[in-house]
């Protein structure tokens, strides 16, 4: 079983923390909003000291959140944690106004402290501040309550509050990235379904490895899985719950089926279904397993996505002699194809702010990562290399996350670029991975 408890669950202790004596009005003056990256951009300097163990013990913890915390806040690429050997103040008590001058002094504009206690019942209580340097004044305050184990997952929350104050936008720290671990030489490569942390913690595997699975897929409003599964006989379209560990099959269908996505509001699954020499696009309600079609033409329709709002679909065709993006009504009708730059274009998905389409495009003999309006304007290359492909959004519609191929005998590895082509990193992942998809922010 793979169940974790909710954000309710875990933090059922959650209180505000107001401003501390001798501290500014919390919310006296809005802090300056951090813009999306455009041209020159300097990160936000920031000061994350290790958390006060407020007992015995609890100093490894302490030390373990803040450095989840600065983690995620530099791989943003919005900030820039500050060495923790430049710190002239020692953090003793996080209940005083810190010294704001020593802070000052090496750079930080903003500054967390936090303290880690061990409760009477054994549970964790986790407590930070939020300061803005230069106005003197807590900008958020708030303490959580929840069991050891998921120490990280309140750095991880922390984090998107701290995001969440200083940008004006939502954080996805706490939120998992489900993928095809790949292991073994590339004749006899095993490909298991996984699942981790954002930042690569906590890999779990949820598949033995017999048979191939491809294209998995997070629910946008459940923590469930859809994927397909190369055993014996047909191709099978499975429902997978995290938290469970149930697995179900959507369906059984002659041929093949290719990429199954859900609906916004996950009781639709959307997916591909090759009969002889075409593939069209299909939708099937799952609480009553009807199927619709939705495309009907001579050429090969697939990799379908969702718009937030569930209005209309993103897909790949062929129709007009090779790879593009088209867009239509959810419930089929006319398409409008989108894009029209040199190569062709491939797995289109949706940004769950719904503001762009990230896509593969090829061409040249690179892969790129790209976006584009989703009228089909505004494109923009955010990477390209020997073979990219499979881009999926994080919560907040802000990093793109894909997988890179090297070429030669290696294998794939997971790699993550904001929507501004900044910031290009790669995920820390056991072996190789390919085929990411993003969950919503968790619950």
């Amino acid at each position: 079983m793979l169940y974790r408890p909710s954000r309710r669950q875990i933090i059922a202790g959650m209180a505000a923390l107001g401003a501390v004596a001798g501290g500014r009005n919390a919310f006296a003056q809005a802090p300056k909003r951090i813009p999306i990256p455009e041209g020159e951009f300097v990160p936000q300097p920031i000061a994350i000291p290790n958390f006060v163990a407020g007992t015995p013990g609890d100093a490894e913890v302490g030390v373990g959140v803040a450095q989840v915390i600065t983690n995620n806040l530099k791989r943003s690429g919005l900030f820039a944690p500050i060495d923790q050997a430049a710190f002239i103040e020692r953090i003793t008590n996080p209940d005083n106004p810190p010294t704001f001058q020593s802070w000052k002094q090496i750079g930080a504009q903003a500054l967390v402290v936090g303290r880690m206690t061990r409760q009477g019942d054994g549970r964790l209580k986790a407590e930070f501040r939020l300061w803005d340097v230069n106005q003197q004044q807590q900008l958020a305050g708030q303490q959580f309550q929840t069991s050891p184990e998921y120490w990280r997952r309140i750095a991880h929350i922390i984090s998107d509050q701290i995001y969440e104050r200083l940008t004006s936008e939502k954080g996805y720290f706490d939120s998992r990235v489900v993928f095809v671990d790949e292991t073994g030489s590339k004749e006899r490569r095993v490909k298991r379904l996984a699942l981790m942390d954002q930042d690569g913690a906590n890999v779990r595997y949820l598949t033995k490895g017999s048979d191939l699975v491809l294209t998995p897929r997070f629910s946008p409003s459940t923590q469930e899985i859809t994927y397909m599964e190369f055993g014996q006989g047909d191709p099978r379209v499975y429902l997978f719950n995290v938290e469970t560990g149930q697995r179900e099959i959507v369906g059984n269908f002659p041929g093949m089926s290719f990429s199954p996505r859900f609906s916004p509001d996950g009781q639709r699954i959307i997916m591909s279904l090759q009969q002889g020499g075409n593939s069209n696009l299909f939708v099937m309600d799952l609480r009553s397993k009807s199927t619709t079609r939705l495309t009907d033409t001579p050429a090969i329709d697939t990799s379908p996505s969702y718009s937030p709002d569930g209005a209309r679909i993103c897909f790949e065709s062929d129709r007009g002699g090779k790879p593009q993006i088209y867009v239509m009504p959810a419930t089929g009708g006319g398409a409008q194809r989108i894009s029209f730059g040199e190569g062709s274009y491939s797995t289109p998905v949706w940004s769950p702010r719904g503001d762009y389409i990230a896509f593969t495009k090829q061409g040249g003999g690179q892969f790129a990562i790209g976006i584009m309006k989703t009228d089909g304007s505004g494109e923009r290359i955010l990477t390209s290399g020997f073979h990219n492909e499979g881009p999926t959004f994080a919560p907040n519609g802000r990093v793109v996350m894909f997988f890179r191929e090297p070429g030669g005998s290696g294998g794939p590895s997971l790699y993550t670029v904001d929507i501004s082509g900044r910031n290009e990193l790669r995920v820390p992942t056991p072996g190789f991975a390919s085929d990411p998809a993003w969950s919503p922010l968790l619950s």
